[in-house]
């Protein structure tokens, strides 16, 4: 079982490049423990993530979603036509 991605509207505008779907914990599931885990996600000017906090959520639900978010990659943000550094919000639903 895979947790369900919720992003608001960055995979349809090709902000993400490559993300990876966290894997639901096998202890979560047999305590049927579910739920959004809110992370805050710091992005460098070449899309890298390079920091990710939990903000909300499971703790064993938040360890999954950090582990996959730290592998994903963004497309370069644009600021006045220059690469920035940036902070998004992301959002992963784990349901069964």
């Amino acid at each position: 079982m895979q947790a369900c991605l919720v992003m608001s509207g960055e995979a349809q505008q090709g902000l993400v490049l490559h993300s990876v779907i966290p894997k639901y914990p096998k202890k979560a599931q047999k305590k049927h423990i579910q739920g959004d885990v809110v992370l805050q996600v710091s992005i460098d000017k070449s899309g890298n993530v390079t920091a990710v906090k939990t903000v909300q959520g499971e703790p064993i639900l938040a360890d999954a979603a950090v582990k996959a978010v730290k592998q994903w990659k963004y497309k370069p943000y644009l600021l006045n036509g220059e690469p920035a550094k940036l902070e998004k919000t992301v959002n992963i639903q784990f349901h069964m």
